[in-house]
């Protein structure tokens, strides 16, 4: 990490994030009704581009990015994480998103490099 670059060049900023997230799926999803026979291509999809916008902020991170896309129809989802690191440096954000007919859950954890 370059010594110079300011704590605000190198930190994870979570409203950054939950942009990029939301554009991706977005982008991906939009006003579509859920269809099971294209449920992959969308988490493919929204998890490739959620990466390549944050690795476009140039910041020292390595990313992990999940992707959880699920049908409204009253099905209950449960989800927990964990992580052991620095919170002075990483961060994680989650986005839940939703449409008339169903759900995207994305995380995204950023480990200082």
């Amino acid at each position: 990490m370059d010594e110079y670059q300011s704590a605000e060049e190198t930190a994870f900023v979570v409203d950054d994030v939950s942009t990029i997230i939301k554009d991706a799926v977005e982008g991906t999803i939009g006003a579509s009704a859920y269809q099971h026979n294209r449920v992959n291509q969308w988490t493919s999809s929204v998890v490739e581009s959620s990466l390549n916008q944050l690795t476009k902020l140039g910041k020292p991170f390595k990313y992990i990015v999940t992707c959880v896309i699920l049908q409204k129809n009253g099905a209950g989802l449960h989800t927990a994480s964990s992580c052991f690191w620095d919170n002075t440096v990483d961060g994680s954000c989650t986005v839940r998103w939703e449409n008339k007919t169903t759900y995207c859950i994305v995380s995204v954890f950023g480990l200082a490099i």
